[in-house]
């Protein structure tokens, strides 16, 4: 081995679990308690609510030279005792103080995700640290405290110590891939594909390979795959406050109501403005071992709605080696200020991959890896029943 050829300990790409926990016995993630069951993703760590929270006046960034506590100092309007619990009402700005902090290396940086359950749920939550200049980015060397902004849109929610909103990532150095390498991967790997056969869809393969522009093009689904007609789920306002941390506890009668093609308009959706939808890509995705995936967020390019919150896509989603079905996107999207038809079809958000520094010792989706969201089609959060 040459003394420029790095190890699988030392390559490039998004940390694995079991790197992730050699971060931990190196103080690189720090915990003010031991970490819980399931905490540990195999690409990503779940980050969880300290007992500390604070209703705020605004959203803010602390920018170069400032902590995050000078700004609550001046921003914040009281504070809330997460201990026992306390409900963060929709249309309201807070900050969680989490209970991982940091303390990396020159050679690793973060980034930030909300989890999927908490996208679905329209809960808008962004990572914060000292003197950061945009969300959800860590830069590399960062030591210090970590925060989760949070801003309920549709749904008012009961949180307490210990809640897991977002999700973390670890990176050593800069790897995302370009466009033709992602090319490459799409033609050897079919990331996406527009049948639940990926085989059986070579011949559409340059479709994908044309939409690709820094990241992979993914689109809208508007055909029902039962005999109900469903479509997609749009959130009724006013319904009630959801516990979050109780799965299958609150029907979905109560909280949604469906669209169905019948709901089409010349074919296309209206999403009506400030509302919010839960609606799947046309495409199915995979997410081969030795990579990770991330959804873009909104672009204007694509039209003036926002078409997902939550964005990670773990190594093994997807795919058939560990016995997956073929696997969907679930977008959640809303419309800003106008009326906006959609068509089935239609390219609303982008997939960007990036390699692994290794292939994780568990894949997401696997046996026994308590996986919610694996083989899934139009799914709604894992609190719904």
């Amino acid at each position: 081995m040459t003394k420029n050829t790095k190890t699988d300990a030392h390559k490039d790409g998004i940390l694995p679990v079991q790197q992730l926990y050699q971060a931990v016995a190196a103080g690189q993630l720090i915990a003010s308690a031991p970490l819980a069951e399931g905490q540990l993703q195999p690409a990503s760590l779940d980050l969880r609510l300290g007992p500390r929270a604070w209703r705020l006046q605004a959203s803010f960034l602390p920018g170069a030279g400032q902590t995050v506590q000078e700004k609550i100092d001046r921003l914040a309007m009281h504070e809330l005792d997460l201990s026992d619990g306390a409900v963060l009402e929709k249309g309201c700005v807070y900050l969680v103080e989490l209970m991982e902090r940091l303390a990396l290396p020159e050679n690793l940086s973060a980034i930030a995700n909300p989890k999927s359950s908490t996208g679905r749920l329209d809960v808008f939550t962004r990572l914060i640290s000292d003197r950061a200049q945009e969300f959800e980015s860590v830069e590399a060397g960062y030591e210090g405290p970590l925060y989760a902004e949070i801003s309920p849109r549709t749904f008012s929610i009961l949180a307490r110590q210990g809640s897991r909103l977002s999700q973390l990532r670890l990176r050593r150095g800069a790897s995302r891939l370009n466009d033709d390498q992602l090319a490459e991967l799409q033609q050897n790997h079919g990331l996406v594909s527009a049948t639940a056969n990926p085989d059986a869809d070579l011949n559409q393969n340059s479709d994908f390979l044309a939409s690709i522009n820094d990241g992979i093009g993914l689109s809208v689904n508007l055909h029902a795959d039962g005999p109900d007609g469903i479509i997609g789920w749009r959130a009724r306002k006013y319904a009630g406050l959801i516990d979050i941390d109780k799965a299958a506890s609150h029907p979905i009668s109560r909280f949604w109501e469906a669209v169905r093609t019948d709901d089409l308009t010349g074919g296309g959706l209206v999403l009506n403005p400030d509302e919010f939808y839960i609606l799947a890509s046309r495409e199915f995705v995979c997410v081969p071992s030795c990579y990770a995936a991330e959804m873009r967020a909104y672009d204007t390019r694509v039209g003036e709605f926002r078409a997902h919150y939550a964005g990670f896509f773990d190594s093994g989603f997807g795919i058939s080696e560990i016995g997956a079905a073929p696997t969907r996107a679930v977008l959640e999207v809303r419309s800003h200020d106008v009326p906006f038809l959609i068509d089935h079809g239609q390219i609303v958000c982008r997939l960007v991959y990036e390699p692994m520094a290794d292939v994780p010792e568990a894949l997401y989706g696997a046996q026994g890896s308590g996986s919610n969201y694996q083989s899934q089609g139009l799914k709604l959060a894992k609190h719904f029943c």
